[in-house]
């Protein structure tokens, strides 16, 4: 047993360095604050030079998936690197990026006309080694399309960020990370009156060669926070009588 155990683990890992995924020395893990979402990637480590798929059907998941996007890049535009966000129909108010310690001038804004020059600004922009992320708005990603974001993310280091509306052909592409994300009620502290952090329910639904899950998470000010879930919670675009806007 103890010999094919061996053989498997070598398999896995030698089908991970042909994926690019490159082994972490020990104790040199840089981990983002994710918790035990990243435990489920290969290593315990958040891919950064990687393309992640968020899946935005409706407007609140498009929304939610901004916030936790925002998240993510102030970790990753710690270092004072820029990124750009492209879309031909962007609904994102700069300025509330500030919620969560990301300076809306530091990212360049591109609304074009087309969902082709969507593309071709991000997989041009993936090869710039100065940015620390690039995000798109997509409605639909050919595999061919995701291929060549992949090949771009691999040369130069960047973190690529898809949002895409169809969800009918998810299987399409060769994303490292397939995410879902939704709104959930945030709690206010002892009663007090007022809004809670954001929370979201972090569905990852793909991990390449990693294990999928659900996660409850929230934005605690500074950085992310678990939180521990003692019983399901609805997922707000679920409620009956939802309004939207």
């Amino acid at each position: 047993m103890d010999a094919k155990r061996e053989l498997f683990q070598k398999l896995q890992q030698d089908i991970l360095l042909w994926q690019g995924f490159k082994p972490v020395a020990s104790g040199k893990a840089e981990r983002i604050g994710l918790g035990e979402i990243e435990d489920a990637f290969p290593g315990g480590v958040f891919p950064k030079k990687a393309i992640h798929e968020f899946i935005t059907v409706v407007p609140e998941q498009s929304a939610a998936s901004d916030g936790f996007i925002a998240g993510l890049l102030a970790v990753l535009m710690e270092n004072g690197a820029a990124c750009v966000w492209a879309s031909t129909s962007r609904r994102l108010f700069p300025a509330s990026l500030g919620l969560f310690n990301v300076e809306p001038e530091r990212i360049i804004f591109m609304d074009v006309q087309t969902e082709k020059d969507v593309l071709w600004i991000t997989e041009e922009a993936l090869k710039c080694e100065g940015l620390a992320a690039v995000v798109a708005e997509v409605n639909n990603l050919s595999l061919i399309e995701s291929r060549r974001l992949q090949l771009a993310v691999e040369s130069s280091g960047v973190t690529g960020f898809i949002l895409r509306k169809d969800e009918n052909k998810t299987a399409s592409t060769v994303a490292t990370a397939r995410w879902r994300i939704s709104p959930l009620p945030s709690q206010t502290e002892n009663g007090m009156p007022g809004l809670g952090f954001p929370r979201w329910q972090v569905e990852l639904l793909k991990v390449r060669n990693g294990n999928p899950g659900n996660f409850v998470l929230e934005w605690a000010g500074e950085k992310f926070e678990e939180v521990k879930k003692v019983k399901k919670e609805s997922v707000w675009s679920e409620m009956e009588g939802r309004q939207i806007g």
